[in-house]
This record gives C-alpha cells, sequence and structure tokens, in this order.
C-alpha cells in the first residue's frame, strides 16, 4: 500500500525575552507523518459520509438516553407524571394551608348541591352526580398541574353526554322509578353515561401518548366561548319543564331546542303551581346572593353557600309539609348511602357513542386546558398540556368504572376555589371529605329534595355563560374573523 509521506516542522515557541533567535532555531524539529491514500469512493467505504456518521452516533445516542434508567431519570419522571410528588415537599403549611382548607370546604359544598344537578342534566339519578364530584376530584389532585383548578360535573358535558343517553335509553312517561323496570332502565342508563366517559378518557389517553397537548395553543378564545354560551341556552331550555312541574320527554337530535320550547308551551297550562312557586321562590333568593358574591368578591373572605343552604331549607320544607304528596311535587327520591361497587361500563354501545364522545372530548379539553392556562398566567406558575390530558384521562377512565359520567374542570367551582383562596391541589382533599361525607352519611336524607330547586341550581350556575355576549361588541372591534366565529358556534342549533 502507498504511503504519502508529510513533512513539517514542530517549532516550541517560547516567550522572546528568555530565549535568543538561535536558541529558537535549536529547539526547532522536524516531524514526518506517514498515512495512507484514499480515493473518494475507497474513504466513503470506510469510513462513511460525515451526515452518515453523525445520523448514526444521534441515533446511538437517542437510543441510549431512552434506555437508560439512572436513579435521576426514575425520580424526574415520577415527578412528571405524578405532579403531587413534585409540589407536596414543597408545600409551605403555614402560608397555604388555611386557604387551601377553608377554599375546599367552599368548594366541597358547591359540589353537593351542582353535582345533584347536573346529573338530571345527564339524565341519570341525583346520586351519580355526588361519584363524579368525587372521585375526579381525587385523581386530579394527584395528576393534575393547575394549582388552582377544580374538577367534577360540568354542565356542558352533563347536556352533552344527556342527549346520548336520551338516544340510546329513552324512558317512557308515566313510568315508576322505583318499579324493577324502572330501575333497570336507571342501570341501562348510567351504563351509557359512564361509557361516554370511559371512551373520553381511553381518548385523553391516547393524545397524551401521542403529544397532542400543543393543540391548546390553537384554542382561540372566542370558540371557547362560543361553546359554553350555546350550552347555556341549551340547558336553561331544559330546565323549563322541570322548573313548571311539567311531565315532558326530552327531545334529543335535530331541532331539539325548539322542540322543546314548543312542548313547554304547549303544556304551560298544566303547570304544577306548588313548583312554580318554588322555583320563583329558589330564583329570588339564588340570583340577587350569585351577584352579592360577584361584587363583593374581594371583601367576602368565602362565597356565600346559597345553593346548599336553599337545599338543606328546601328539602326540610318538603318533609315537614309533605308537599310531595300533597302537591304532586317531583322529588329526588332514595339516594343510597356509601360507595358504588365497581363495574365496567357499557362497553357493547362504544360503536353508537364514538361520534358524540369525540365532541365531548374535545370540549373537555378545551375547557379544561382553558381554565388552567388562565389562573395559571394569573398567578404566575406554568402548566403542562400533555400532563392535563394524562389527569383527565385517567380522571374520566377510572371514574367510569364507579359508575361517573363524564367530568372536567368546572367554571364555577374554579372561579370559586380561587376566589376563596386556595394555593394548591391540596384543597381538592378537603373537597372530597366534605362529599365524602354526605355518600356516607347524610345522602339519604336528601330524598325530599324538590327537583325544581336542582333545576334552578342548574339556571343560576349558567349566569356567567349568558354574560360572555358582553365581549360581543369588544370582539367586533377586535377581530371580525373571531366575532363571526363565536355567532356562529353560539347559535343554539350547533350544540345538539
Amino acid at each position: 500500500m502507498s504511503h504519502r509521506a508529510i513533512h513539517c516542522t514542530l517549532s516550541i515557541q517560547h516567550d522572546s525575552s528568555c530565549h535568543s533567535h538561535e536558541e529558537r532555531d535549536k529547539m526547532s524539529a522536524s516531524v514526518a507523518v506517514y498515512r495512507d491514500i484514499y480515493t473518494e469512493d475507497r474513504f466513503r467505504q470506510t469510513y462513511g459520509t460525515e451526515d452518515q456518521s453523525r445520523g448514526r452516533e444521534r441515533l446511538r445516542d437517542r437510543l441510549a438516553q431512552r434506555c437508560s434508567c439512572s436513579q435521576v431519570d426514575c425520580l424526574h419522571l415520577l415527578k412528571k407524571r405524578l405532579p403531587v410528588c413534585s409540589w407536596l415537599p414543597k408545600y409551605k403549611i403555614k402560608k397555604w394551608l388555611l386557604g387551601d382548607i377553608i377554599a375546599g370546604l367552599t368548594v366541597g359544598i358547591v359540589h353537593i348541591p351542582q353535582g345533584m344537578a347536573f346529573a338530571l342534566l345527564t339524565s341519570v339519578a341525583p346520586v351519580y352526580g355526588l361519584y363524579t364530584s368525587f372521585f375526579p376530584v381525587v385523581l386530579y389532585m394527584l395528576f393534575g398541574t393547575g394549582h388552582h383548578v377544580s374538577t367534577g360535573t360540568f354542565a356542558v358535558l352533563s347536556l352533552m353526554t344527556g342527549s346520548v343517553v336520551e338516544q340510546l335509553v329513552p324512558i317512557p312517561l308515566g313510568l315508576n322509578s322505583s318499579s324493577p323496570e324502572g330501575a333497570e332502565l336507571e342501570a341501562q342508563r348510567i351504563g351509557v353515561a359512564s361509557a361516554v366517559a370511559f371512551l373520553s378518557g381511553i381518548m385523553m389517553l391516547c393524545m397524551c401518548g401521542l403529544q397532542l397537548g400543543f393543540l391548546s395553543t390553537y384554542l382561540s378564545e372566542p370558540i371557547v366561548k362560543a361553546f359554553t354560551s350555546a350550552a347555556a341556552f341549551h340547558v336553561t331550555v331544559s330546565q323549563l319543564q322541570s322548573m313548571l312541574g311539567l311531565r315532558l320527554p326530552r327531545y334529543a337530535g335535530v331541532f331539539s331546542l325548539f322542540k322543546t320550547l314548543a312542548s313547554v308551551m304547549e303544556n304551560v297550562p298544566h303547570t304544577n303551581l306548588a313548583e312554580l312557586v318554588i322555583s320563583l321562590l329558589c330564583l329570588a333568593v339564588l340570583v340577587p346572593v350569585k351577584e352579592v358574591n360577584s361584587h363583593f368578591r374581594e371583601r367576602l373572605s368565602t362565597p356565600i353557600p346559597m345553593e346548599i343552604i336553599t337545599v338543606i331549607i328546601a328539602t326540610g320544607i318538603t318533609y315537614a309539609f309533605s308537599l310531595d304528596s300533597k302537591y304532586d311535587i317531583q322529588i329526588v327520591g332514595h339516594i343510597p348511602a356509601g360507595f358504588p361497587e365497581p363495574r365496567l361500563p357499557a362497553l357493547e354501545t362504544v360503536p353508537e357513542i364514538a361520534g358524540d364522545t369525540v365532541a365531548i372530548t374535545l370540549v373537555a379539553y378545551a375547557v379544561s386546558v382553558s381554565l388552567a392556562m388562565i389562573y395559571a398566567d394569573k398567578h404566575g406558575y406554568s402548566i403542562d398540556p400533555n400532563q392535563e390530558l394524562l389527569a383527565h384521562g385517567i380522571s374520566n377512565t377510572v371514574s367510569s368504572l364507579f359508575t361517573c359520567f363524564p367530568n372536567s374542570a368546572t367554571l364555577a367551582t374554579t372561579n370559586i376555589l380561587e376566589s376563596a383562596g386556595g394555593h394548591t391541589q391540596l384543597a381538592g382533599l378537603f373537597t372530597s371529605l366534605v362529599v365524602l361525607i354526605v355518600l356516607l352519611l347524610i345522602g339519604p336524607l336528601f330524598y325530599f329534595l324538590p327537583k325544581a330547586v336542582l333545576a334552578c341550581i342548574n339556571v343560576t350556575s349558567l349566569r356567567q355563560m349568558f354574560l360572555l355576549f358582553q365581549d360581543l361588541p369588544d370582539l367586533w372591534r377586535i377581530s371580525k374573523i373571531d366575532f363571526v366565529c363565536f355567532n356562529l358556534l353560539s347559535f343554539p342549533e350547533k350544540y345538539l
């Protein structure tokens, strides 16, 4: 093999102040370097191209990094996927604990009537709303990254899930819910609602696995507001029959809003006057108190829990005067005490609910991540959108095994949690304790609670959603496109 010799002079340089010119010449040396002569093709065969070499090195490094499992990496992964391990050791007891206790208890008190009320929107028994107000709260406390996010039942998801339930398991008018046939239909209904929650959770987990959390960057605020505003129309109309004491079928599908309105107008002469009076009294109390809570939120240490006060008073009056038997008032009925037994949802309905579940999943993700971002920006911390997908995915999947319907972050309770002084997810622990006490001990006492009261709670909880229309003039000046999107998406029949 031929070699080429390369001669070069190796000079050892020193400071000129120490050595003369002659001394530097003597210290110079010649070095001969021999190497093989390569053609371009032979060099590529031996060593490959620079890009290939770098590509192989990058691939090896990447695989080695992914396959390595050091103690530091395991700890980092644990803190990333189970955020409670990250913030709990740094918890400031003296600074944060009191605020978390007060905020958690306040939100727990609100969860009780709201959970039962939103269960009616889902077309299931009120006790399932209590279950959905317990399990997701505990799970999000462990896996969520939003310090001020409160999860549980949400009117928008309840309404959309209720439409699916009504389509698949309609209940004939006049059927006694305490009869064997009524109990069987009720079991089928919660099976469908739980199947929607299970499939929604699986979809979120898949989105997390595909790292689709970046989609939150493209969520336009007007679009989210339009969805929630449209839901407010449907929720209000769907609750009219309960507020008037009418026994009417619940419509689903195209033009369901107008069908429900027409049915209510036709049956107005059959209004139950006792339930109408109860509804008017509840609205006369709830609306002013909500305005007081809104206008004086900075002065009030905790919002006035008028919902639970109204529930307690209405239940006591109905029981004391036997209003259910004397005036044929619709009441909640039996609420079993204790935990539900774990069971699989009605998975055989998955092909029929898949299309609606996609919409429910996107709405749940949009609302949850938007709320988390709003309060994270306000308090100067960041959230992980992919971890939020994981948290809500686990929350829906696991809770569906305990007869819960779809859940997400909620507007009202998140606002209460933040305004009441909550600092971390630990507030969820105290919220779940309140709901747990109701489930184990107090639940059966709500037997005589009028459904009209729950309907009023549903309607008054939508006050903020209706107020979103006040933003339209400013939106028109800022962006004509967002203005058009808001109006198109908030048109009621878009929320079928």
